[in-house]
């Protein structure tokens, strides 16, 4: 496994001048920070990524496993309408929030990877693949 090391989109392609001119021009604002803080600790055996998620349900997250890549996925819709005796709003707010990281998880016993849930922390245990050690036997001579 490469270490965990979550990927980091590079923004130097020559075609993407146009589409990065907004990030590179107010690059001292928040928009360089990631979606979400994720803490990831080797406990020997496995892996523990803790992504702090807070305001979201367990059902607003969605976590997808696909050719060696985790993608952790979470996003929230509220919508908050208050009307007077006629139906004329009296306030109308509306929130939404999308956010997703992919991790590179080679090495990872992918069967094996579970996830809880509490207080805003979403924790993923990856234990690690276990290293097969190739078979030896013996070739008879005739």
């Amino acid at each position: 496994m490469f270490g965990m090391i979550p990927f980091d989109r590079r923004d130097d392609n020559l075609f993407d001048i146009f589409d990065n001119f907004q990030k590179k021009f107010f690059d001292n604002s928040n928009a360089n920070l990631p979606a979400f803080r994720a803490d990831i600790r080797d406990l020997g055996d496995k892996f523990l990524l803790e992504a702090e998620l807070p305001g979201f349900n367990k059902e607003d997250i969605a976590l997808e496993l696909k050719d060696g890549i985790l993608t952790i996925k979470a996003e929230h819709k509220e919508n908050h309408d208050e009307t007077n005796d006629k139906g004329e709003y009296l306030r109308r707010e509306r929130r939404y929030g999308s956010f997703a990281r992919s991790f590179d998880v080679s090495g990872i016993d992918e069967s094996a990877i579970s996830a809880a849930y509490n207080n805003g922390i979403l924790e993923l245990t990856l234990p690690k693949q276990v290293p097969v050690e190739p078979e030896t036997r013996q070739i008879a001579i005739q």
